[in-house]
């Protein structure tokens, strides 16, 4: 997880803590920075001002709201430390896979990245629906799509594919649903 004017030391050295588990009196003192009011709980907005998507731009808030959203077992609207730990690994796993991605390192994802990335968690769509998440998740309009998206694009995929399975009682990729069905499993989602 990108955390503004802060480097993860350690990694790589002998007796640090293994990739992707940070020592906790690191995570402690991000935790207390990023905590302003002090309360012991990060709300969205604290947990925004922290967090780098690497385009000098503001983390989308949609994708804070959703990563506050997934962490926060006691849904308060904010998360604790335990909680935010949780999220720390979450978004040094995407970090890490979005990188993978970023064949030409521009800090965004293009179609053909996202594509491939997607094609590599399972998914088989069609090269049109690929321009619709383009243009549904690039909110530069430079026709890629930054890290703080990316991670929204596939939380979205996720729990859409989750819901539609739900339906798909056969497991063969069609469903019959009324349009009611439909409207409550779309405004059900917790996404």
């Amino acid at each position: 997880m990108a955390y503004y004017g802060q480097q993860q030391q350690g990694y790589g050295q002998p007796g640090a803590p293994p990739p992707g588990q940070p020592d906790q009196n690191f995570l402690y003192s991000v935790f207390q920075r990023v905590d302003k009011d002090r309360s012991g709980q990060i709300t969205a907005n604290e947990l925004a001002s922290a967090l780098s998507n690497g385009t000098w731009t503001p983390f989308n808030p949609e994708t804070v709201r959703l990563m506050i959203g997934m962490f926060d077992r006691d849904n308060s609207g904010s998360i604790n430390f335990q909680e935010f730990s949780s999220l720390w690994k979450y978004v040094t796993d995407w970090q890490n896979c979005f990188r993978s991605y970023d064949r030409d390192n521009s800090g965004a994802i293009d179609k053909n990245e996202l594509k491939t990335a997607l094609t590599s968690f399972g998914y088989r769509l069609s090269d049109r629906f690929y321009d619709v998440l383009v243009k549904k998740f690039d909110r530069s309009g430079r026709g890629s799509v930054a890290f703080d998206d990316f991670i929204q694009c596939a939380v979205c995929m996720q729990t859409l594919t989750s819901a539609f399975r739900q339906h798909d009682s056969d497991q063969d990729g069609w469903v019959t649903i009324t349009y009611e069905q439909f409207l409550s499993l779309v405004f059900s989602l917790k996404s």
